[in-house]
C-alpha cells in the first residue's frame, strides 16, 4: 500500500453559474486532468456548470471543446430560437438538439462519475437536484435562464436555472466522502487586465449587428407592432437589463453560499472577464480557468 501522502486524492467539484464565464470551468478540468493524484469522484453543477461537469462526465468534454471554441458571435445567434412565447425569448431547442446531435444522449445513473445539476423549481421556489434520468433533460432545465429560455415542465415542477437559488452547488456534493471539495466561482472580484476585447485577441472582426444587437432589434420591432415604442429610447436596452439584474442577483447569493458552505479549494474567475453571452470567447475563458486552477491548487 503506498504512504497516505502518494495516495490518489477523490474530490468533488461545485461547478457553478455564469453564463460564458462558466467555460473557464474546463480549463480548471485540464489542470485537474493534468494532475493525477486528484481523481474526480463526483460532480454538482449549476447552469453552465451543469452543461460543462455533464459533458466531462459523459467524457466528451474535448468534443465539446472543440465545437464551442470555433464559435463566432454570428454562430451564436444562429444558434438561439427565438420562442415567441410570454415564459422566454428563447425556447433553447436548437441548442440542446446541437448537443445531442454532436454528444448523443445518455442517462445520469450510467455515467462513471457521480453528477447531479441543480435546478429551481419555479412555483415552490426551491432547489432540485437532478441525478437521475436523462443527462441532457438535466442540464436544459439547469441553464433555463429566466426571461431569456423558457422554463422545462419535469414531473409537475416548473423549472428554471439553478443559479436563481443555488449558483455554487457545494450542498449536493457534502455526502460524497471525498478527500477534497474544489469550488468553482464565475462571481470573483474584478481585476485590471481582464476582460480584454476578443476581437483584439483573436483578430475576429466585429459583425455589424452583434447577437445582443439583433436580439434588441427583435424585441424593439415587437414593441413597435404592438404600439409600445412611445416615449424616449432607454439608456440599456432589455437585453442588458435582464443580464445585468440575473448577474447581481446570482452574486449575491454566491457570497453568501460561499459563506454557508466551506469548500478546502475556492477557484475564482473575475465577474468582468468577460459577458454573461460572450460565448464567442470560449478559448480566453478556458485558458483564464487553467490559468487560475494553477494558481490555486499548484501546491495543494
Amino acid at each position: 500500500m503506498a504512504p497516505a501522502h502518494q495516495r490518489q486524492k477523490h474530490l468533488s467539484l461545485a461547478l457553478g453559474s455564469g453564463g460564458a464565464r462558466g467555460l473557464a470551468q474546463i480549463g480548471v478540468l485540464h489542470w485537474l486532468e493534468e494532475n493525477r493524484d486528484l481523481r474526480i469522484k463526483s460532480i454538482a453543477g449549476s447552469s453552465m456548470g451543469a452543461l460543462v461537469g455533464g459533458i466531462y462526465a459523459a467524457g466528451k468534454l474535448d468534443i465539446y471543446e472543440e465545437w464551442v471554441t470555433a464559435l463566432t458571435k454570428r454562430d451564436v445567434f444562429r444558434l438561439l430560437d427565438f420562442a415567441y412565447s410570454r415564459s422566454g425569448l428563447f425556447s433553447g431547442d436548437r441548442l440542446m438538439q446541437k448537443l445531442r446531435d454532436m454528444l448523443g444522449d445518455i442517462d445520469i445513473e450510467d455515467l462513471p462519475v457521480s453528477f447531479t445539476a441543480v435546478a429551481t423549481d419555479l412555483e415552490r421556489g426551491r432547489e432540485v437536484w437532478l441525478n437521475q434520468g436523462s443527462l441532457f433533460d438535466a442540464i436544459r432545465a439547469s441553464i433555463a435562464i429566466p426571461t431569456i429560455f423558457t422554463p422545462v415542465n419535469n414531473d409537475g415542477r416548473v423549472l428554471v436555472d439553478g443559479g436563481v437559488i443555488n449558483p455554487i452547488p457545494v450542498a449536493p456534493t457534502l455526502r460524497d466522502g471525498t478527500d477534497i471539495c474544489i469550488a468553482v466561482t464565475s462571481s470573483g472580484r474584478e481585476e485590471e487586465g481582464v476582460g480584454q476585447s476578443a476581437d483584439r485577441l483573436t483578430g475576429e472582426a466585429t459583425p455589424p449587428e452583434s447577437y445582443q444587437k439583433a436580439i434588441a432589434d427583435f424585441i424593439d420591432g415587437v414593441q413597435e407592432k404592438l404600439g409600445m415604442k412611445e416615449g424616449p429610447e432607454p439608456s440599456v436596452d432589455m437585453f442588458d437589463v435582464v443580464s445585468r439584474s440575473i448577474e447581481a442577483m446570482q452574486n449575491s447569493i454566491a457570497r453568501f453560499r460561499m459563506a454557508a458552505y466551506n469548500p478546502e479549494y475556492l477557484i475564482e474567475i473575475p465577474m468582468n472577464a468577460c459577458g454573461l453571452f460572450d460565448f464567442h470567447r470560449a478559448r480566453e475563458m478556458i485558458e483564464l480557468g487553467y490559468e487560475r486552477a494553477e494558481r490555486v491548487l499548484r501546491d495543494s
